[in-house]
């Protein structure tokens, strides 16, 4: 495959996880350019070192997605819908957990965020302190 077309490959994968679980970093033109550039470029080294291209997609996938696993937003979305969806339509779970995203982050910015956050005990304690968080904000601001 092109260079080209691999470096479009990626951007289109890096804007399509960003859009669903990284919305605060979507519009970040410069993050995706350089990543999907990075991406690409792994990819062709891994290549010309006589990988194959299964280790060469695997290889640059790395590089595309690092520190994009655990996301603050994908955390606050699972809260809403866990927590609040039945005081508020389907179609409304998303934008506001979108809203509440920037509410929550002072919590968020308690823990030291990893990859694997979601599998640690921390979590729970995230979680309980989301929902809290977003009950409260409810309480004071309705749904609007």
């Amino acid at each position: 495959m092109a260079a080209e077309n691999k470096l479009s490959y990626y951007s289109l994968k890096l804007k399509q996880l960003l859009q669903v679980s990284f919305p605060e970093l979507s519009g970040n033109k410069a993050f995706i350019d350089k990543r999907a550039q990075l991406a690409a470029k792994v990819y062709n080294d891994a290549f010309m070192a006589g990988n194959t291209i299964e280790q060469c997609n695997e290889i640059a996938q790395y590089i595309l997605f690092e520190g994009l696993h655990f996301s603050r937003f994908d955390t606050v979305f699972k809260v809403v819908c866990s927590e609040f969806d039945t005081i508020m339509a389907d179609e409304e779970l998303r934008p506001f957990a979108l809203k509440m995203l920037p509410v929550c982050i002072p919590v968020f910015d308690q823990y030291k965020l990893t990859d694997d956050f979601e599998d640690r005990p921390e979590y729970e304690w995230l979680y309980t302190e989301l929902t809290g968080t977003i009950q409260i904000w409810i309480e004071d601001n309705g749904l609007q």
